[in-house]
């Protein structure tokens, strides 16, 4: 079963990996020392806490690395510990429109009045063509 429960409380967070690096974001002197771009690394393929289910659809909706990883990296901010909550709000929010049931469109016709409206604006370009031809004076 798809999602029998929210997203946060199945502890998903165990099996995240995260990864620092330079940031190129705002910080001057500081983007040089501090390592506060956030990588988040979620492996789907391996995870304990998906079922078999759950993770076709991952794979049919999101762009994963070649080893079945998905890739988030945030460097928003200065902050390598805002960076990290960012990473995981990010990811959080991918998972939920991945699971999301996608609504069904009712198929509808036309009303008798938007058709007859079309044919009647089809007719005024038609004769607004026709005056455009030749002039026989």
């Amino acid at each position: 079963m798809i999602m029998s429960h929210p997203i946060q409380y199945r502890g998903l967070e165990s099996e995240m990996d995260f990864e620092v690096s330079r940031s190129s974001g705002p910080g001057g002197q500081n983007v040089n020392k501090v390592n506060s771009r956030v990588t988040l690394r979620f492996n789907v393929t391996g995870s304990v806490l998906l079922d078999d289910q759950e993770k076709a659809v991952l794979f049919k909706k999101l762009s994963l690395t070649a080893s079945g990883d998905l890739l988030i990296s945030s460097q928003a901010s200065r902050s390598q510990l805002k960076n990290k909550e960012a990473c995981k709000e990010r990811f959080y929010d991918i998972l939920r429109e991945a699971f999301k049931k996608k609504k069904v469109r009712r198929v509808t016709r036309p009303t008798k009045s938007s058709q007859r409206k079309r044919l009647d604006e089809k007719k005024k370009q038609g004769e607004k063509k026709r005056w455009r031809g030749e002039v026989d004076y």
